[in-house]
């Protein structure tokens, strides 16, 4: 899966949270729940790099919270594999579709942008068509494997 470029110096396209979620940066006593989420729904691997995101003040990551029930149903990253890599990002699957991770992801390019970055990369993005669409992003040639090709933990028995 190739890498991705954003631009962040120009307009960053205006994306509505839908109705009933709010998406904001969690505070450092708010991991449990976010972390507990990231790894049940996407695995431990996704857990991990979540984990980094909580080890800065402030955390470097917006998450997408359902208001009537308070749970998590969303979040995005950044600065957590390699400075300026915008990733991961999910959304539980009944939430998919709603338009909230094109609200996460634009709220989190916002922060990068107000933290100093030109581009975001979004590495070995997985639906591109999806990061096209929701910001303009454009295929970095030559990425894949990119920064994932390390081989630790890919051998198969």
């Amino acid at each position: 899966m190739p890498d991705l470029l954003v631009p962040l110096y120009g307009d960053l396209p205006a994306h509505g949270v839908p109705g009933g979620v709010w998406i904001g940066r969690p505070l450092a006593h708010q991991a449990p729940a976010v972390l507990s989420f990231v790894a049940r729904t996407f695995g431990t691997g996704w857990e991990a790099e979540a984990r980094t995101a909580f080890s800065g003040v402030p955390a470097t990551l917006q998450v997408a919270v359902d208001t009537a029930s308070g749970e998590v149903i969303g979040f995005c990253c950044w600065d957590c594999t390699a400075r300026g890599f915008l990733g991961p990002v999910g959304v539980s699957g009944a939430h998919r579709g709603s338009g909230t991770g094109r609200a996460l992801v634009t709220a989190t390019l916002r922060s990068m942008r107000e933290a100093g970055y030109a581009y975001a990369i979004v590495g070995a993005a997985g639906p591109v068509e999806f990061f096209r669409r929701c910001c303009g992003a454009t295929v970095i040639e030559g990425s894949d494997p990119g920064l994932y090709g390390n081989p630790i933990g890919t051998a198969r028995e």
